[in-house]
């Protein structure tokens, strides 16, 4: 394993914000918002464009954990984009409800199949769950391949190799078979409170905890084969609409808005790999529903599709360097570079993976990428095949020497 960066070590939270629980930042208060099952109503969408704009710095942002969120809120703004936001059910009423696990379901599910049913029944049963900590999250993925496997979560829900369900703890290569939905949901709430009354609060997320798991949850079950890196979501038409990305998880609200202006547009899905799914039976239709609004995705060859870059300065206050910038150049260089290679194995473009973090702590991505820039004291560390906090192959290279390194090795 690569050592790692120990020098100006950024402040790591022990938290995830919330709506009702905002984080400071650079620009204001970071407004989160989970949506329910994953999915917003047409309507709540352009309420939330109306709220990133009245109350917010207008952009919206998609989380690794399919999370929305609004940047740039005032604490004198803040109360009233609260009532705003919980008069189109866009957060709960109240507190409470943000300090339950948060529930991220594969975004293909579709009505009563085992994700929805599973999401539903949790729903119901959170209250009597035991106080874990912020970051706790579900994994709900009972479709036939899993496609959450990479997604931040503490309990998973996945189908096993044979087809059936299981339950699995994360960090753990296997899981624990059950019979059906209501026998995973008690499964869950059981490892929770296990969690809980074994020490697992100290560690704070499964993961971390290396306890054994009791004997009535014996994981001996193998999933079934994962996703490769790749989300399972193509751009383009899609049987329930279309699959936008978006630029570095991120877009203004006016080009949500556009996106939204089609009445065919029934709701939105949300997912972890910056792309959305566009709702809407008719928008598949037509040599593939027409072209999406500018400012999104829809060319798989997209560089940026490749590229993970967290707000960085002046937006997060513990990023040292702007990335946003630099994303977009790089993004411009290497396009046709990208689009050159192809993987021999699959004869599919290899477009590899860059990851530019404006600190150590690498929120945009927690895995390795093929080439890392991380940014310490105004400049950025070069690491290559790792991840934002270890050992750079390079340091102190400022923006314009990190783009002419490129087009060296072009």
């Amino acid at each position: 394993m690569k050592g790692r960066v120990s020098t100006t070590s950024p402040r790591v939270r022990g938290w995830c914000p919330g709506a009702w629980r905002p984080m400071a930042t650079g620009d204001g208060l970071l407004v989160r918002v989970r949506p329910e099952m994953g999915r917003l109503t047409r309507a709540q969408g352009l309420a939330l464009c109306d709220a990133a704009e009245t109350w917010g710095s207008g952009l919206i942002e998609l989380t690794r954990r399919a999370n929305l969120q609004l940047r740039g809120v005032s604490e004198a703004g803040w109360p009233a984009l609260m009532a705003h936001l919980v008069e189109h059910r866009l957060v709960a009423p109240d507190a409470e409800a943000e300090r339950r696990p948060a529930l991220l379901l594969a975004p293909d599910w579709r009505d009563g199949d085992a994700t929805h049913r599973a999401a539903r029944l949790l729903q119901e049963r959170l209250d009597a769950w035991p106080t874990l900590p912020g970051k706790w999250g579900l994994a709900l993925d009972a479709g036939p391949l899993p496609a959450l496997t990479e997604a931040s979560a503490d309990l998973r829900l996945e189908r096993s190799r044979e087809g059936g369900l299981l339950v699995r703890a994360d960090g753990r290569a296997l899981g624990t078979p059950v019979d059906d939905v209501e026998a995973a949901v008690a499964l869950m709430t059981r490892l929770a409170r296990w969690f809980v009354d074994a020490g697992g609060l100290e560690a704070g997320r499964m993961r971390r905890f290396t306890a054994p798991l009791p004997e009535w949850a014996a994981a001996v079950a193998v999933p079934a084969a994962a996703f490769d890196d790749a989300p399972s979501l193509a751009l383009g038409a899609h049987p329930a609409g279309r699959v936008v990305g978006l630029p570095f998880g991120r877009a203004p609200a006016s080009t949500l808005r556009a996106a939204l202006a089609s009445e065919a547009i029934t709701g939105i899905r949300v997912t972890p790999w910056r792309r959305l799914l566009l709702e809407g039976r008719r928008m598949n239709m037509n040599d593939g529903g027409g072209e999406p609004p500018a400012g999104l995705i829809h060319d798989a060859r997209d560089p940026r599709l490749a590229m993970d870059a967290c707000p960085g300065a002046p937006y997060c206050a513990q990023a040292s360097v702007a990335t946003l910038g630099l994303a977009l150049s790089m993004a411009e260089k290497w396009r046709e570079r990208l689009a050159e290679r192809r993987d021999e194995r699959t004869g599919q473009r290899d477009i590899g993976r860059v990851h530019i973090s404006g600190c150590a702590k690498g929120c945009a991505r927690s895995r390795p990428a093929e080439l890392c820039l991380t940014g310490r004291d105004g400049r950025f560390d070069l690491i290559l095949g790792g991840r934002a906090d270890d050992t750079p192959v390079a340091t102190g290279l400022s923006e314009a020497e990190v783009l002419a390194a490129l087009k060296e090795n072009k």
